[in-house]
């Protein structure tokens, strides 16, 4: 079994630009092909998470219900396409806060290992960042970086590291994991 992890800012849904925030469920948008790669993982008998900083709950620039809200209709819209996500995990703290969950920290990710009883080595990191690659060496999962937000392959010579693995988005990325 494959333990996999999704950022979701540019991963599952549109990325809203750097400094912003999807504040409303309205701003919340897949990306297209998302819900089917989710569907894909899941059926393949993958366990799937998501890992996600949202830094705009402890600026307060939208609230922890609002998240909330947002989150259940993400997890409702992705069953409806038959994928499941097993657990998900926020930092909802500002960068300032130094605590052990914000990424490029692994809290998140070492979080869900213990929860859930899995080795990390054994797992995936799916991001759209080189902060999120950064998570994945941290905690010892193999990183892939998607193209499908922040990160644009034109910037790989500025890379400060490298991912294991570049797929243009998170279809390709399952598709990969499947086979």
């Amino acid at each position: 079994m494959k333990i996999v992890f999704l950022d979701r800012d540019g991963v599952i849904n549109k990325y809203p630009g750097d400094k912003l925030y999807v504040t409303s469920l309205r701003k919340f948008r897949f990306l297209p092909n998302a819900k089917k790669a989710i569907a894909l993982l899941s059926k393949s008998g993958c366990k799937v998470f998501v890992a996600s900083n949202q830094a705009g709950v402890g600026k307060g620039t939208y609230s922890q219900k609002t998240l909330d809200l947002i989150t259940a209709k993400m997890l409702t819209s992705i069953e409806k396409e038959g994928g499941l996500i097993n657990q998900v995990y926020y930092c909802t703290h500002r960068k300032e806060a130094d605590c052990s969950c914000r990424k490029p920290k692994p809290g998140l990710l070492k979080k869900a290992a213990h929860d859930s009883g899995f080795n990390l080595k054994a797992a995936y990191f799916i991001g759209d960042t080189i902060r999120d690659v950064f998570t994945a060496q941290a905690s010892g999962c193999k990183s892939i970086l998607v193209l499908s937000g922040k990160e644009k392959l034109a910037n790989q010579k500025n890379w400060e590291t490298k991912p294991d693995f570049v797929f243009k988005d998170l279809l390709a990325a399952a598709k990969f994991l499947t086979k």
